[in-house]
């Protein structure tokens, strides 16, 4: 019982915003029970809000090695990965957690950002088009799709993506055409202002 006292306070550190007494009594936890996950987890998580992503890695790499088949603790990792540059990790990593549940639209959206990353526009616009389906209201989605389909010369499905953004958001869909220089899509946006 000693592990879950340890995990207890370190959930009372951080709800009063304390988090480097947390990270110990979470890092405690996990010493007296290695298999424990829930110290881990929120020792990652708070390395990762205070953007240490290095050190929020081994702890979603532990989680994993208990629970291999955590699609949350692979998108997570993915994350640490992405914020580091390291995309080609984080491919692999976006692609174990929407294999494992594909209906995580984050994790289809960073796959997305991280082969457009590598310079791999088709397996970017693929994986856009899957968390665009998912979240049809999310216009970031749908502005990296549109840049994705753009730069594979997809004109038609371009053309789709931009009068679906533009019926629920047109700023994003005049950056979307001024960012992908399609001047002959203006006459769409001309009436909003800069």
């Amino acid at each position: 019982m000693e592990h879950w006292q340890s995990y207890l306070r370190g959930r009372l550190f951080e709800l009063f915003g304390l988090n480097a007494q947390a990270i110990a009594a979470y890092s405690a936890a996990t010493r007296l029970r290695a298999d424990f996950l829930r110290p881990a987890n929120r020792i990652a998580y708070l390395l990762a809000s205070q953007e240490r992503f290095a050190e929020a890695e081994p702890y979603f790499q532990a989680v994993l090695r208990v629970a291999p088949d955590n699609a949350v603790a692979h998108f997570n990792l993915a994350y640490t990965y992405d914020k580091r540059g390291q995309y080609d990790q984080a491919v692999h990593e976006f692609r174990a957690a929407t294999r494992l549940n594909p209906k995580i639209d984050r994790a289809w959206y960073g796959l997305g950002l991280a082969h457009a990353q590598l310079g791999q526009h088709r397996e970017a616009a693929e994986a856009l088009e899957q968390a665009a389906t998912l979240q049809p209201m999310n216009h970031h989605a749908w502005y990296q799709l549109g840049m994705a389909l753009h730069v594979t010369g997809n004109s038609e499905r371009f053309l789709q993506v931009v009068m679906h953004l533009l019926r629920f958001d047109p700023k994003a869909t005049r950056r979307l055409i001024v960012d992908t220089g399609r001047s002959d899509l203006t006459h769409l946006v001309q009436h909003l202002v800069v």
